[in-house]
């Protein structure tokens, strides 16, 4: 085959996921070459042996997918990539890390839509907690949701240090005040519901952080989304193919959105960005803000 598609995966973890394998086959790339145990260090000859091996139109069907379990990284291997071409050689670049990017994209446009049909609102000056707020998943949601002008605040149960240091790296990065917040202290979630508007939960698959007791107690909630798939639910009382189910609070109702809707979204962003890049006849660099505006797209049609 002459000038096929050609996706490069580049990955610092020991293998690379199926799924972003599918997904790349799914967008109708003729061959997904998969990479692992990648440094940092390593991306920039291995982005130019990509680039220099194929003809102009041959250059034009190749692209670099940064996958891995690290969001921080995975922008940092996306600038070592760019920073490596060398113009007209050069090639289109998404990363996504274990899907966290096109997942958070997907968790924050569909909670900010749902403010939206709720009472014409948008993030701005919500009050916003992010569970499992220190992985890669959460660190997207956190600085989604705080460049839409919410208050974020990353939710550990390891401590409040830990939450902390979290969303430092995320502020001195990417310019923005997100807050730390222990949740596994006594009373801690209580508190949180008390003051939260919006909550997502980005938390370990399988693991149920928020009940209906507590949900029931909450006075100010408007939003619980929840990413988690795998039974418990993360969020109880939210099933997986909710969108939009109410939640019943201290002072009313919160509407739920479950792991199935906002994979839907996540699937349909994810393969998006996938088919931008090779339909494109130009390079093209994407993370996530061009992740997070295509969701909103996505959501808006709905």
């Amino acid at each position: 085959m002459k000038d096929p598609y050609l996706l490069h995966v580049f990955s610092p973890t020991k293998y690379v996921s199926p799924f972003d394998i599918n997904m790349a086959y799914e967008a109708r790339y003729d061959a997904v070459i998969p990479y692992c145990n990648v440094t940092l260090e390593e991306i920039h000859p291995l982005t130019q042996d990509t680039i220099f091996s194929r003809s102009p139109e041959g250059v034009r069907r190749t692209g670099i997918f940064i996958g891995g379990r690290e969001f921080h990284l995975a922008i940092d291997m996306l600038k070592a990539a760019k920073k490596a071409m060398v113009p007209p050689f050069e090639v289109s670049v998404l990363a996504d890390p274990s899907g966290a990017i096109t997942t958070a994209a997907a968790m924050v446009a569909l909670a900010e839509r749902w403010l939206g049909k709720l009472d014409g609102s948008t993030l701005t000056g919500r009050k916003v907690y992010v569970f499992g707020g220190t992985g890669p998943v959460g660190n997207c949601v956190g600085l989604l949701a705080a460049r839409c002008g919410a208050e974020v605040f990353l939710v550990s149960n390891r401590g409040a240090q830990e939450a902390q240091a979290s969303a430092d790296a995320c502020n001195s990065r990417y310019d923005i005040d997100i807050h730390g917040v222990d949740g596994g202290a006594p009373g801690a979630l209580d508190r949180i519901l008390e003051d939260a508007e919006v909550v997502f939960n980005a938390a370990k698959a399988g693991v149920r952080v928020i009940d209906t007791q507590a949900i029931g107690r909450a006075r100010r909630l408007l939003i619980a989304a929840d990413a988690n798939a795998v039974p418990p639910s993360g969020i109880e009382g939210v099933a997986a193919k909710d969108n939009g189910v109410e939640l019943k609070t201290a002072t009313g109702t919160a509407r739920g959105l479950g792991a199935l809707a906002i994979g839907d979204v996540k699937y349909r962003v994810h393969t998006g960005l996938l088919a931008q890049m090779y339909e494109s006849a130009e390079p093209i660099y994407l993370a996530h803000e061009e992740a997070f505006a295509l969701a909103r797209s996505i959501v808006a049609q709905r």
